[in-house]
């Protein structure tokens, strides 16, 4: 197709997308000069660039948006950073055919509550449609429907969400000549292929059969999926990938929002800011140039040693063929004083329980009572019970509290890790155990060991967030079956010695 012949163009809606996307892909863009092309030429021109767009899109598309409301394909997603638009552009495409009679459309998140936070999808969809009167919100279908002067319905936009695998067969009945998935990553394949089936139309029908899909790069390997889908083989098979970031997007504060990225930890921020599929945790959450040496230490500072108990007598671990190499129990100490945290001293040993409650005590006498002491609550009774003994025996007196077990350790450490790319965590030269820890903090996660990594992150957090007494300092992890065998390691009379 020349620019010539633009002018000349008349063709249906599905002809005419064809012939964009044949033309775009076989022209350079920034050669064509538009001098030398007729009026009604160039006005053809911006016609087949401008997608469809309805009176309910509140604001001009951006240029990759516009790209992806061009699509004429059966599958395409757009994204990758965060800041491009996403969600707006899959609402847009949602809304491109609502004012065709017999339209229906979905669009999916993961949960029924990321539907419904402040800000998100129905939040905004409402924002853009509800100032409409020929529009109207069933709060319990989730659903827009649309209706002509005569008060006829014309066309619905749905809301739904696929938490787990069950959940798409609640739409086992639908037809959907639009289906969207936002934050597409976090739902699976396997439910994502199944709404296919839910598309189809009336034959006659001049809408368009589209899946439409928006995400950022996926924080784990359940989302890998999307990559290979879309990235690796999405070409041959005739599926189009429209990388998007936050220099595509003009209605955003690029540089608050730089800002408020500059808080996460390296990985995640490469994946939202950057797009980054490919990059991994481990050997990215922490690197050993981050952390500078000192050699004294401010004397106001606030000070917090978190002990990590996943100690197992190493000899009986061997005797009992569980590892031939044991965890670790590690008390370790961090400071904080104007903005910058200090690794103080870091302890590591492998002791039967009997040995790490003499060196729980010791250590608190050593510290002094001007350091808080907190300890992770392990699950079941009896580490409910073995913390409270602790608390009315080794630590009475001290600014013992224990913490119970929360979310996975990678999102633990992000905070931490964050802190330690800006430079805001030194550790003091003396050190015990720091090259150990270095070591294991650039292997996290994934290494043999990361007791060391989980005490930076309980004790840092510690120093940033008041603890509620008895609250976890993350997601609560559910409670597991006592462990029978880790009670049965301790010696006979052991809890005599606390006087019970």
């Amino acid at each position: 197709m020349s620019t010539q012949a633009l002018s000349g163009l008349q063709t249906p809606h599905a002809q005419a997308n064809s012939e964009i996307r044949t033309f775009l892909q076989n022209s350079h863009m920034g050669s064509i000069d538009l001098n030398k092309l007729r009026n009604a030429d160039i006005s053809a021109l911006q016609k087949l660039l401008t997608p469809k767009t309805t009176k309910y899109i509140p604001h001009v598309p951006t240029p990759k948006q516009s790209a992806f409301l061009l699509l004429d394909c059966k599958e395409a997603f757009y994204g990758g950073a965060a800041g491009g638009g996403k969600s707006d552009a899959l609402l847009m495409c949602g809304l491109q055919y609502v004012d065709v009679r017999g339209y229906s459309g979905i669009i999916f998140r993961k949960t029924y509550a990321d539907l419904v936070k402040p800000g998100a999808l129905i939040d905004r969809a409402k924002e853009w449609l509800l100032k409409w009167p020929d529009v109207r919100w069933s709060e319990k279908e989730k659903k827009f429907e649309f209706f002509d002067e005569n008060k006829m319905l014309i066309s619905t936009l749905q809301f739904g969400y696929l938490e787990n695998s069950n959940d798409k067969y609640n739409y086992q009945g639908g037809e959907y000549q639009f289906i969207g998935f936002d934050e597409l990553t976090h739902i699976d394949a396997t439910s994502y292929r199944y709404m296919f089936s839910r598309l189809r139309r009336l034959k006659g029908v001049d809408i368009p059969l589209r899946v439409r899909s928006a995400s950022n790069p996926p924080d784990d390997d359940q989302g890998i999926w999307v990559k290979e889908r879309f990235i690796d083989e999405g070409p041959s098979k005739g599926r189009v990938f429209i990388p998007a970031g936050m220099d595509d997007n003009p209605y955003l504060d690029i540089e608050e929002y730089e800002k408020s990225l500059e808080e996460l930890d390296p990985v995640t921020r490469a994946r939202l800011r950057d797009g980054n599929w490919t990059i991994i945790r481990k050997g990215n959450m922490f690197k050993r140039s981050w952390f500078q040496p000192v050699t004294e230490l401010p004397p106001q500072r606030k000070k917090c040693r978190w002990w990590d108990m996943a100690a197992t007598d190493e000899e009986k671990a061997k005797r009992r063929n569980k590892s031939d190499d044991p965890d670790y129990t590690v008390g370790f100490l961090l400071s904080y004083y104007d903005g910058i945290f200090y690794i103080e001293d870091i302890i590591r040993e492998r002791m039967s329980p009997e040995k790490t409650q003499a060196l729980q005590q010791n250590t608190a006498h050593s510290d002094g009572y001007d350091v808080i002491i907190r300890e992770e609550q392990e699950p079941g009774s009896s580490g409910i019970a073995l913390c409270d003994i602790k608390a009315r025996t080794i630590f009475q007196g001290y600014a013992y509290e224990a913490v119970k077990s929360t979310g996975d350790k990678t999102t633990r450490a992000s905070a931490a890790s964050a802190a330690a790319e800006r430079g805001q965590i030194k550790y003091l030269a003396s050190c015990r155990n720091i090259e150990a820890f270095f070591n294991e903090a650039e292997s996290f996660p994934g290494g043999i060991h990361d007791d060391m990594v989980d005490g930076l992150s309980g004790a840092f957090t510690t120093l940033c967030v008041p603890v509620v007494p008895g609250v976890g300092l993350g997601v609560e992890k559910p409670e597991e079956e006592e462990d029978i065998a880790s009670i049965a390691d301790l010696d006979v009379g052991y809890y005599s010695r606390f006087g019970i």
